[in-house]
């Protein structure tokens, strides 16, 4: 499912989707904060939240930090992401104008430590790298995941999809609830999105709701790069750590596999 993006993100936050959603429930509380220079956003609630700084430069504090953070190019800059337990209040102040944060939000009753996840914390990883004629090379950067925070409710990381070039690929599902947010350079650029048997044309802005164990393969069109947050909500006693590869197709993970025209 793809929820279009029609019109410019306004000042303060944007909420695409929520816990409870008829039809699209991803257990998540999704959306996107647009601040202009000097503007101010406190967040206080009951729930798990994670601040994602796609662009601009900001102030977060939390519980006596004050942190600076400056993201210039969501391409080539690895992402800064506050991870917060309920109950614990955030305030961001832009520094520059139209800062972006990526904000999603679940359940949680676990009480865990804050943490600011810096740029160097990030697992950079080039997936595809080596096989299918490099058809599927791909930057997948990961956060947080049971690896390094398994008190979380919820995984966070990103992709960088060259122009022209696959990714979610070969084709993969999992159980747990999965929300894609895509960027694109230009911004006029565009790719496809595969949900199961359906695919649709995503632009800059739009969202993808993975649920119900659907593949979610992921193309660029040639010219464009694409980028997208994805963030992933763990299952209670289910936590993500791995994809379910379609069987037909495991075959095209074999880094010596064949293919045509190499046969």
């Amino acid at each position: 499912m793809i929820i279009k993006q029609k019109d410019k993100f306004k000042p303060g936050y944007n909420p695409i989707t929520n816990i409870g959603d008829k039809d699209k429930d991803t257990m998540m509380d999704f959306g996107i904060l647009i601040l202009e220079k000097g503007q101010v956003d406190k967040n206080n609630e009951g729930k798990e939240r994670a601040f994602l700084l796609i662009k601009g430069e900001v102030v977060f504090e939390w519980e006596g930090n004050i942190t600076e953070v400056k993201r210039q190019s969501f391409l080539d800059e690895n992402p800064w992401c506050l991870h917060i337990p309920a109950g614990v209040e955030v305030k961001i102040t832009a520094l520059s104008g139209e800062a972006e944060i990526c904000v999603t939000k679940t359940y949680n009753e676990r009480n865990f430590e804050s943490k600011l996840y810096t740029d160097k914390d990030c697992r950079v990883e080039h997936f595809g790298k080596g096989t299918l004629g490099e058809t599927s090379t791909r930057i997948v950067r990961t956060i947080f995941d049971i690896s390094n925070a398994d008190y979380a409710n919820l995984v966070v990381g990103e992709v960088v999809n060259f122009p022209g070039k696959w990714s979610s690929y070969p084709p993969h599902y999992h159980p747990q609830p999965e929300i894609y947010y895509y960027k694109f350079v230009p911004e006029q650029g565009f790719g496809y999105s595969e949900s199961g048997e359906e695919v649709y044309k995503v632009r800059n802005n739009d969202t993808a709701l993975i649920l119900n164990n659907v593949t979610h393969s992921q193309v660029a069109a040639p010219g464009y790069a694409m980028f997208y947050v994805w963030v992933i909500r763990n299952l209670d006693d289910n936590p993500f750590n791995e994809r379910i590869f379609v069987p037909e197709h495991k075959w095209l993970l074999d880094k010596d596999a064949k293919i045509w025209p190499e046969k």
